[in-house]
């Protein structure tokens, strides 16, 4: 098994959230604005176009976790319909790879589609419904028919890319917060529901919502900044990110945390800089290294082992 060095010894680091932006996902930005083409986005951006064939991009990846000793990861197909990437890289690499897939539950899916999908991602601020629309729920049924997970974000919805690409992002965030959830997850008790970012601005919330339901688990991706918004004071003032750990693991415990960086695209690859900065605020907080162990790797490994089983 792959390890990586860490304050607590060798780690099996299984990261919980990479973007799988994929060749098709490209072209599909690129059609959103006249004139453009997948080569002058990616120009544009500064990053690396991907292969036209998922499993190249996969192959990429995989030597990606090499480089950074990382053991697995879960690669998110990053715009609805684009879940056969994702499956092509799981098929490639069975033991490195975890597949997610976006769905817009507002437009036709199928469980086929998904059969080999270990967790559905729903955007609800995004592609403008609420989870506890009809549509939404067949997906949680799905989950809980099939063994899988559903991952939902919550609070604020910045995509990047767009911005960059002058792409109009419409999010209603009037669907991005995490009690919404609550009703939902106590249906369906046995779908593990993750939500990415700490709740993404809304972190009381899904505190609130996890200290509930015991089938929530928080994600710890991204940069975080959503701090920013965090009251009475500035989060740095109160200690930043070991204070948001110390929180959550107050009310929640280790066990419901999962280690993510939001990796995303080449040529940075793998974000380095967020292990570091997320194993530097819980070693300087105390955590021991069985608890290290579960946040880094195991918990993600734990709620989508049935659905590994099942395929």
């Amino acid at each position: 098994m792959t390890v990586r060095p860490s304050p607590w010894g060798p780690l099996a680091v299984a990261d919980a959230h990479v973007h799988f932006f994929s060749h098709r996902f490209f072209a599909s930005l690129a059609a959103q604005k006249p004139g453009l083409t997948s080569e002058a986005a990616g120009e544009q951006l500064g990053w690396r176009l991907p292969p036209e064939m998922p499993e190249q991009l996969a192959e990429a990846w995989a030597a990606e976790l090499d480089r950074h000793d990382v053991h697995t990861a879960a690669l998110i197909a990053s715009m609805p319909g684009d879940e056969a990437s994702v499956t092509a890289a799981v098929r490639a690499f069975p033991e490195r790879f975890y597949a997610f897939a976006m769905v817009n539950p507002r437009n036709p899916w199928t469980p086929e589609t998904f059969s080999e999908i270990h967790a559905a991602c729903l955007f609800p601020a995004m592609h403008g419904y609420s989870v506890h629309d009809q549509p939404a729920q067949a997906v949680f049924a799905w989950a809980a028919a099939h063994h899988r997970a559903v991952f939902v974000h919550c609070g604020v919805l910045s995509v990047g890319v767009r911005a960059k690409l002058g792409l109009p992002s419409l999010f209603d965030m009037r669907f991005s917060n995490p009690i919404d959830l609550h009703a939902v997850a106590l249906r369906y008790p046995s779908v593990p529901i993750i939500v990415p970012h700490f709740g993404a601005g809304y972190f009381r919330e899904a505190l609130m919502l996890a200290d509930l339901c015991p089938n929530v688990f928080l994600d710890t991706s991204s940069s975080n900044r959503w701090m920013r918004y965090e009251e009475p004071h500035h989060a740095e003032a109160r200690g930043g990110l070991r204070n948001i750990f110390r929180r959550a693991l107050d009310v929640i415990g280790p066990q419901r945390l999962l280690f993510g960086t939001d990796s995303s695209f080449f040529p940075r690859g793998w974000h380095q800089a967020i292990f570091e900065e997320q194993a530097r605020a819980l070693y300087e907080i105390g955590m021991d290294a069985a608890d290290a162990r579960a946040i880094f790797g195991e918990n993600l490994l734990r709620i989508l082992a049935p659905s590994k089983n099942v395929l």
